[in-house]
């Protein structure tokens, strides 16, 4: 047994909010779909706090972190393309500060809820494989990470506390014609487990999913215009077939997994490739040719591509060449339960690797793998990735507002630095709790 507490509170922006998520979609939004919520996990000294954003920058999580009552706390953006701008100057328009605010403070008292909360529950869990739903984006025979970690936390009276549940699929069945702010699949997988598990909040982590969404190409988002397969109803389908699939797991009964808890977590830093000013200063111009012909999506593209290269320019030269990022990664263990916590959008290989490192070690147990943890600040390719180039090697960095895209190789240092984490203790030595 542990003491665990969940706590859920809604963060909707109002009407008239500016959009995340589509460098393309100017318009801001014309009301919500379904909530955009925070929930926040907790499991003895440790914590789990889930954002319905596109992401969150490292120093509004560190201050999450730092106010919250508990020193093991991981805070991750769910990665929705239905919300709102939540990190500054990354991925859109300018922010609303004063929501912001509220959203860290809910993060806050999400966290110091579920403590005061906190009751006596079980660890069930399990990995569900053979979805089917996630599709590698940039090559149709690429990697993908296709299983689903579901966790119980179940009272001794056999109720449901709560439920945790991971996927690594883009939050992205939604295009930039939508204008409603929703969370996308993984609000309709909530939604549903609650209503079968007793009404008991269900948190999703998405996974490390930086190559992969339901089926389309990256390219195939610069357009306004509405795609077969990108609807409301596609997004019910999808998070009902998740969460049909985690239910008849549930219901068969899930292997104990209550078995201590520790956290460990690392600094890395990162190397960023920054382009030369003359080359900025050389694309700038050729997209400013490009403009007068382009249809209305690729002009909203190339205008804020031109935005990017024009505060590079403008930028003084120590931050203009600013050529290092500093992050954290995490690893939380309940348990057999294992969360390996990358920030920004890793490749799904990495998911591979990783989960096949934890087994040899403790085959029985759930690892669960979570991207766009304490921070969101680009993709992290993997390094053959490099070579093919594209979207998330070569341009993404723009829209996130970084001086370039990080170095091939960047990814597997994260990993090297969570292999280090995770053999640091044994996941089943129940004496080896620490903060």
């Amino acid at each position: 047994m542990v003491r665990a507490g969940v706590a859920v509170k809604d963060i909707t922006p109002a009407r008239g909010t500016a959009m995340s998520g589509f460098a393309a979609r100017r318009d801001r939004a014309t009301g919500a779909h379904d909530p955009l919520l925070v929930e926040a996990l907790v499991v003895e000294d440790t914590a789990v706090i889930t954002v319905d954003v596109v992401g969150l920058h490292e120093d509004d999580c560190a201050e999450i972190r730092r106010r919250c009552p508990l020193g093991n706390v991981v805070v991750h953006a769910t990665h929705t393309h239905g919300g709102p701008v939540s990190m500054r100057g990354r991925l859109g328009a300018p922010i609303d500060e004063e929501w912001l605010g509220t959203v860290i403070d809910a993060c806050v008292e999400c966290v110091t809820e579920a403590v005061a909360q906190s009751e006596d529950v079980g660890l069930e869990g399990t990995v569900v494989s053979g979805l089917g739903v996630a599709k590698n984006r940039r090559n149709s025979d690429g990697p993908v990470d296709d299983c689903m970690p579901v966790v119980i936390f179940r009272r001794p009276d056999q109720s449901v506390l709560a439920a945790l549940v991971s996927y690594a699929c883009h939050p992205v069945v939604l295009g930039a014609d939508n204008l409603l702010f929703t969370a996308d699949y993984p609000g309709v997988v909530r939604r549903e487990m609650s209503q079968q598990l007793g009404g008991a909040p269900v948190v999703f982590m998405t996974g490390f999913a930086g190559d992969a969404n339901t089926g389309h190409r990256a390219a195939d988002s610069i357009t306004t215009q509405g795609a077969s397969g990108r609807t409301f109803e596609e997004c019910e389908r999808i998070g009902r077939h998740l969460a049909d699939r985690a239910l008849n797991v549930a219901d068969e009964g899930l292997v104990d997994t209550s078995d201590g808890v520790t956290a460990t977590s690392a600094r890395v830093e990162l190397q960023v490739t920054v382009p030369p000013a003359d080359d900025v200063l050389a694309d700038v111009a050729r997209w400013h040719d490009e403009l007068p012909t382009a249809e209305d999506a690729q002009a909203a593209l190339l205008k804020a591509w031109i935005d990017w290269g024009a505060g590079q320019l403008k930028a003084q030269p120590d931050s203009r060449n600013r050529t290092g990022w500093s992050g954290s990664v995490t690893v939380l263990r309940w348990g057999r339960v294992i969360i390996v916590a990358l920030p920004g959008e890793p490749f799904a290989i990495a998911a591979l690797r990783i989960r096949r490192y934890v087994n040899e070690m403790l085959p029985e147990a759930v690892v669960i793998t979570a991207g766009y943890c304490d921070g969101c600040p680009g993709y992290l390719p993997s390094r053959e990735e490099y070579v093919v180039g594209g979207y998330e090697v070569n341009e993404a960095h723009r829209y996130y507002g970084m001086p370039g895209p990080f170095a091939a190789g960047s990814l597997e240092q994260v990993l090297t630095t969570a292999r280090e984490l995770l053999s640091v203790t044994q996941p089943n030595d129940r004496d080896s709790q620490q903060s």
